[in-house]
């Protein structure tokens, strides 16, 4: 009479997709999706395909023995940071996220050396991947765009910190308040706020406008 061992679905499916092959498998796709994720304006499908890839990862790792719930605790935090560094300045949390998923995926498995040679694969077909669809497609990478500020803020697009009124230059009008040498001046029925070149003038003024720089409109008052 023999004793037979009947293996779970779960203990033959955590043996399969911890191979070495399966495992380079897993990594690869994961790293692929999340780099095509780059270049989409939203979460979709292909970033769900390389969540999968991660879970089955780490699933069937733990099943089989060779890794524990820390080491997801451990890249889930690295992931955190990595995430961080979008939003904070220096490129500490990034290169300290990126750090922990690495040691997290290192530390998975028996071996370490095949873990990383698979890793290096990995990172070599997401490398591939993204100048692919930079090169090739000529594709930008929308989630980026959509987190940092991109477009340049310049005077051809609309942009200006402040109005050059040189249209003034000449003009005359009326002192509304006393300028003290600032105040407010009258022209065109237009109220405008003006700096005189230091000399006091009194409310209802015959005034000209001598300067511009840049947001100061200089006046000086005209005699009668």
């Amino acid at each position: 009479m023999t004793n037979e061992v009947h293996e779970s679905f779960a203990v033959k499916w955590s043996r399969i997709l911890t191979h070495p092959a399966m495992v380079t498998i897993l990594l690869s796709i994961a790293s692929l999706a999340f780099v095509m994720e780059l270049f989409t304006p939203r979460f979709g499908i292909v970033g769900i395909i390389g969540i999968l890839a991660l879970a089955f990862f780490f699933w069937a790792h733990i099943t089989a023995g060779t890794a524990g719930y820390e080491a997801v605790a451990f890249f889930l935090v690295g992931v955190v940071l990595l995430t961080a560094e979008l939003f904070l300045p220096g490129g500490i949390a990034g290169i300290l996220g990126l750090s922990a998923m690495i040691v997290s995926i290192l530390t998975v498995g028996d071996n370490r050396l095949w873990m990383g040679i698979s890793l290096l694969i990995a990172i070599g077909v997401a490398v591939t991947g993204m100048i692919v669809m930079r090169r090739v497609f000529h594709q930008k990478m929308k989630l980026f765009q959509r987190m940092v500020l991109t477009d340049s803020t310049d005077s051809e697009k609309g942009y200006v910190s402040h109005v050059n009124r040189y249209d003034l230059i000449g003009k005359t009008g009326v002192s509304v308040t006393p300028l003290r040498p600032s105040g407010t001046i009258l022209i065109d029925e237009e109220r405008i706020d003006a700096i005189t070149e230091g000399n006091y003038i009194a409310k209802d003024k015959k005034i000209q406008v001598v300067k511009v720089e840049g947001v100061r409109i200089i006046v000086r008052e005209v005699k009668q």
